[in-house]
């Protein structure tokens, strides 16, 4: 239908070509029609006549017989010359005007250079190219406005890492430094001190591996590896990993799931999704609540639901919260999460395998599904 409108917008032109065409010719005919009635028979032919009796022979009988010898004898070919000569004449000055076309896209194609510039309207015989250069200058002002978003994001990663790794580091080179200092301290404040330094070197561990997944885990870049594994064994097994994790907030996990549970995907980036889901859970549940795994299967799609109690999210945060770099912390110096990656890479992983996943809150519930094709 599009490549039918563009040819019989290229019709049109080509039919206007035409006809004007015929039209000059037309002209240059009549002109040349009346200029050889005159020349022939008029006042012209009097005055040639008169001029060479006047200047050259003196002889009005000499200088007709000139005229009839030299001009009418020889009228055809000066009639048939003298329409090309009209012809070209007007077909010259009508080139002048057709080069309007010439000057529309030359118009166009400097406004590709100036992405602040209107959209380019052209004459109705060129829309289709009209159509092409819009099409063009709007792609131009797409991808300078996503080059901008990157230059942000990254602005934002480093702004980030600065905030984010001078806490911890802050922490750990203070509580060093009154250990070194403290002289008389006893074994329990040592202890305590060491503890605290500990704990805030890990999490400057964790966030500097969370920040090295935009190095090293480039999604656009990935060809996922399919194998057919055992979904109940991967979840159980992640479940027990997490459990000292579990523990310092008395929480439990409870998988419902069927028993070996099979599924066709990439084995490493599926467990690496639900192990940022996992981890996602357990950093905003309330302490002494459990998180529910539950694993259905239905039209050849498994669903994987993780739920867990904690403070509602507002649905203005849901939107935003498959954002790279968005936490759901509005302080950043809280200790709580890391660099806002984790969910960004599962849903990109579920994508990757043609699934979903979606985020709802409600009533201190967090749910987060997970839906991929079986095979």
């Amino acid at each position: 239908m599009k490549k039918e409108k563009e040819s019989d917008n290229y019709r049109l032109l080509t039919f206007r070509l035409l006809i004007r065409t015929f039209i000059i010719f037309f002209i240059a005919i009549v002109l040349t029609a009346i200029l050889y009635s005159l020349f022939l028979n008029g006042r012209i032919a009097d005055t040639i006549v008169n001029f060479t009796n006047a200047f050259i022979f003196h002889d009005y009988a000499r200088a007709l017989k000139f005229y009839t010898q030299v001009f009418r004898n020889y009228s055809e070919f000066y009639y048939l010359g003298s329409i090309l000569l009209v012809f070209i004449i007007l077909l010259r000055v009508y080139m002048n005007g057709f080069s309007k076309y010439f000057k529309e896209i030359d118009k166009g194609i400097d406004a590709l250079s100036n992405p602040n510039s209107q959209e380019v309207s052209l004459s109705p015989e060129l829309f289709p190219i009209e159509k092409k250069i819009n099409s063009i200058k709007n792609t131009l002002v797409q991808q300078n406005a996503d080059i901008k978003i990157s230059e942000q994001k990254k602005n934002d990663l480093i702004m980030y890492l600065a905030h984010d790794l001078k806490t911890p580091l802050a922490s750990v080179i203070g509580y060093l430094n009154l250990l070194r200092d403290e002289e008389q301290i006893s074994e329990e404040l040592r202890e305590k001190y060491l503890s605290i330094s500990l704990e805030k070197a890990e999490h400057l561990e964790d966030l500097i591996n969370e920040f090295f997944e935009i190095a090293r885990f480039n999604l656009s870049n990935i060809t996922l590896r399919y194998s057919k594994i055992n979904l109940t064994r991967l979840l159980e097994q992640l479940i027990y990993e997490f459990q000292p994790m579990l523990k310092e907030k008395n929480l439990s996990c409870n998988l419902h799931i069927a028993e070996d549970q099979m599924l066709n995907c990439d084995a490493d980036k599926i467990q690496r999704a639900f192990d940022n889901l996992l981890n996602n859970a357990l950093l905003y549940s309330h302490e002494d609540t459990a998180i529910e795994i539950t694993v259905t299967e239905e039209d050849s799609h498994i669903t994987v639901r993780f739920v867990n109690c904690g403070d509602t999210i507002s649905e203005e945060k849901l939107e935003r919260i498959f954002e790279q770099f968005y936490r759901l912390d509005s302080s950043r110096g809280s200790g709580r999460g890391g660099a806002g990656l984790g969910l960004a890479i599962a849903k990109q992983i579920m994508e990757l395998h043609g699934g979903t996943l979606t985020a709802a809150s409600g009533q201190e519930k967090i749910v987060f599904e997970a839906t991929l094709p079986v095979s």
